[in-house]
């Protein structure tokens, strides 16, 4: 049986609506930056981020929200201090594995020549990554525990409310379409199914990849990717979805060229 994910409504809405609105906010920006080739405002927004899982995590502990979310003082010190909440209360991933992922990101922000001039690097993919892979856990950790699921179901989460853009998709109308003719099927049908998140029918997939063979294209395409774990194609639904693989393999494989 094919998995629902959730909404971002559904799976934190223990957090108050502003709160929880800026976390996803902050957490798009950083990916869409990212994916679009812009490393200095990718790890510069990781400190908004930082600061809106902050305040989550201080209005928790404490059981007091703030209005809306607020930047501490010192965020070090301030992370330190969660870690003294009462551990027979609070868990140790909201006491001590965010508060110390957050002090991380944070410091990337402010001494990697990222907030400030006079870091020690200038702005750089290096330095992104690892923002971007920090945020995402720290998301789903996030819903992990405000929702109460496993590991693998926060994950899946995650990836179902990134904004998925990719330069080499262009929306036209009500279709999708790769602008870039040099990538193969696969890798068309991989950016389209990246871009849309969720499943997708079969029939649809081929005529927005421009095949022009439903036979050869599940033959050649679907199933071959299936077999690799790059997508799960289920034959009797005519249903198709990119796995976690699939979208590691868009990320680091498909090269954006002249569309950034």
């Amino acid at each position: 049986m094919r998995r629902e994910l959730a909404t971002v409504e559904t799976v934190l809405s223990s957090i108050p609506k502003g709160h929880r609105s800026e976390l996803v906010k902050a957490f798009k920006k950083i990916i869409r930056d990212f994916r679009e080739g812009r490393w200095e405002p990718a790890s510069l927004n990781g400190g908004k981020f930082c600061e809106v899982v902050y305040s989550i995590l201080k209005g928790h502990t404490t059981g007091k929200y703030s209005a809306r979310p607020e930047k501490p003082g010192n965020m070090v010190d301030a992370c330190r201090q969660l870690e003294q909440v009462d551990k027979r209360r609070f868990c140790r991933s909201i006491r001590i594995h965010i508060p110390r992922m957050l002090i991380c990101v944070y410091e990337i922000r402010n001494n990697r020549g990222v907030g400030h001039v006079g870091g020690d690097v200038d702005p750089n993919h290096m330095d992104a990554t690892a923002v971007v892979y920090m945020v995402k856990w720290v998301m789903a950790e996030l819903i992990r525990i405000f929702h109460k699921v496993d590991v693998e179901t926060a994950t899946a989460t995650v990836e179902g409310i990134t904004d998925r853009t990719l330069p080499v998709v262009w929306k036209v109308g009500d279709k999708l379409r790769v602008l870039d003719t040099n990538l193969t099927m696969k890798e068309k049908t991989l950016a389209i199914l990246y871009y849309q998140g969720g499943a997708m029918k079969e029939s649809v997939l081929v005529d927005w990849v421009e095949h022009t063979n439903a036979s050869v294209y599940r033959r050649n395409v679907l199933r071959p990717a299936h077999k690799e774990k790059l997508i799960e194609y289920d034959r009797l639904r005519k249903e198709v979805q990119i796995s976690p693989k699939g979208i590691k393999h868009v990320d680091e494989s498909i090269d954006l060229g002249d569309f950034l």
